[in-house]
């Protein structure tokens, strides 16, 4: 894939200072996803990264640049974007079903309830909240309060998801299934997501590229990364991948030691020019998907048997 489904091109987010001046979130920000891509963005904490979803999702504007989604530049929110926040915000007093049917009915003004009620259940049952359906969110579980907010951002067909840190207030074994379930939706649907994490594994599991931001303020994107596991790749067995330990290094490496020092031992660092690296791999141009081992080749695997 090629084409420039999501352009970000030369961004700069800027805010009043004291005295008079300015701070400098991130300036000169370019990034380019492609259709059906799941991208995160991985961090410190003020490098900017829920601004740039926020100037995605139209609910923030740069102070110079653009962004294109679709050959179009974004003017504010639609529609066509979702967006699934690290709270729930679901409507209190409407039940599952009736969440999801609301936002149903803003995109589809004119179908009648019944069009509505059938498209909704779709997505809840994509998420597996079937039976759920008239409860409302104080009786749902927080893991299921989650999964009403993707079914609700998936039911209006969105260009892009937008997610930010959406499992991060989850116990480990319901982030997981979470994990799981977004993972399984984006495959099937081809879904492209934009997503913000801070956890590296979520990042390896889920992403197709991972965008590495050195610290804020004056934040700059310094590294993407290209996932060289195979698209099939398992939750379980995921350790297992002979790519898997290089991939996690490397950005574990930039978190702790590059992403602060970057910008003071980098003197080229070309913001359109970006590095793309496949860690693991020796050269990114001589790599394809046909070369990457498949899960049954990965070393001291072997699949579940699945007779009775």
């Amino acid at each position: 894939m090629t084409d420039k489904f999501i352009s970000i091109e030369g961004i700069a987010r800027r805010y009043p200072g004291a005295g008079g001046g300015t701070t400098t979130v991130f300036e000169n920000l370019w990034l380019s996803m492609a259709r059906g891509e799941f991208g995160c963005v991985i961090g410190h904490s003020g490098c900017g990264k829920t601004t740039v979803l926020n100037i995605l999702a139209g609910l923030d504007e740069p102070s110079e640049g653009a962004v294109i989604v679709d050959g179009q530049a974004i003017e504010g929110t639609s529609l066509d974007r979702a967006v699934i926040f690290q709270s729930h915000a679901l409507l209190p007093w409407r039940t599952v079903l009736g969440n999801v049917a609301y936002a149903v009915s803003s995109k589809w003004r004119k179908w009648d309830r019944a069009k509505v009620k059938a498209h909704a259940q779709k997505f809840i049952d994509l998420v597996g909240l079937t039976g759920s359906e008239h409860k409302r969110p104080s009786e749902l579980s927080g893991g299921m309060k989650q999964r009403v907010g993707i079914a609700r951002a998936l039911s209006i067909t969105p260009k892009i998801m937008l997610m930010d840190e959406p499992f991060s207030a989850l116990d480990a074994l319901t982030r997981g299934t979470l994990q799981d379930e977004v993972r399984r939706i984006c495959l099937e649907t081809g879904q492209t997501a934009f997503m913000i994490t801070h956890d590296v594994d979520e990042a390896i599991y889920l992403a197709d590229k991972i965008f590495l931001m050195t610290n804020g303020p004056g934040a700059v994107l310094a590294e993407i990364v290209e996932n060289p596991l195979p698209k099939d790749r398992g939750r379980i067995d995921l350790h297992r991948h002979p790519y898997y330990y290089a991939l996690r290094n490397h950005i574990i490496d930039f978190l702790v030691s590059r992403s602060k020092s970057f910008a003071a031992i980098t003197t080229d660092h070309d913001p359109r020019n970006v590095p793309t690296l496949r860690p693991g791999l020796p050269e990114l141009a001589i790599a394809s998907d046909a070369e990457l081992p498949t899960q049954t080749s990965w070393p001291g695997l072997s699949r579940p048997s699945t007779s009775s």
